[in-house]
């Protein structure tokens, strides 16, 4: 049963930088886009390449009107801004309403939704911190406080049926050996982790950021 709830949540990942990566010339870098997505069903793939996509040294800010993807999956108003500030580091900061995808109905599963979602990152001296906001949601419950990397299963339609998805709550991803950078996403949704009959991934708030983007 599908459930709505006010959620908060906000992470913290700090990546140490190595000593090699510490040259005077470094420069922060941080990029962000309000979602993407790379979706195969049968014989078909959508995709959509980051939406409303920013980036240090380039786009500073962007913004998108609603946007359907496929016949399935959809992204309300959303905005991005990518800037670097008076100290060197950068900051990245997302915001989206409306997100949807039908994707899982045809196999029986809910229609996800997060009405409003944040995520940022911004660069330190020796690393990188990224956050992320979600508000009411619907298909999936989570918890009160979001720990990084927060996985929901979203299980087959009858019982020995694989998992249809996996949903990651604050996705935090760093390189290994870390390097100081992060990509935080504020919704990962895969698609039949353990394969079925549709595979891909849909994206919702990423932000990156590298202290020693070059």
């Amino acid at each position: 049963m599908a459930r709505t709830k006010r959620i908060l949540a906000a992470a913290l990942c700090l990546a140490a930088v190595p000593a090699t990566a510490q040259a005077d010339e470094a420069t922060a870098t941080g990029a962000g886009s309000v979602g993407a997505v790379h979706v195969t069903v049968g014989d078909q793939t959508v995709h959509a390449d980051p939406i409303a996509a920013c980036a240090v040294g380039g786009t500073g800010e962007n913004r998108t009107d609603p946007v359907v993807v496929g016949t399935s999956t959809r992204y309300g108003l959303g905005e991005t801004r990518c800037t670097r500030n008076s100290d060197g580091t950068a900051s990245v900061q997302v915001t989206g309403t409306r997100f949807e995808t039908r994707v899982l109905r045809q196999f029986g599963g809910p229609l996800i939704s997060v009405r409003t979602y944040k995520s940022g990152c911004d660069t330190t001296a020796n690393g990188s911190n990224g956050s992320m906001e979600l508000g009411s949601v619907s298909g999936f419950t989570v918890p009160e406080n979001i720990p990084a990397n927060y996985t929901i299963t979203i299980p087959g339609r009858a019982e020995g049926d694989p998992p249809m998805a996996d949903i990651v709550l604050n996705e935090l991803v760093v390189p290994t050996p870390p390097d100081g950078s992060l990509v935080t996403n504020a919704v990962h949704i895969k698609l039949f982790p353990q394969g079925g009959p549709a595979a891909g991934d849909i994206l919702v708030g990423t932000a990156a950021c590298d202290p020693y983007g070059g």
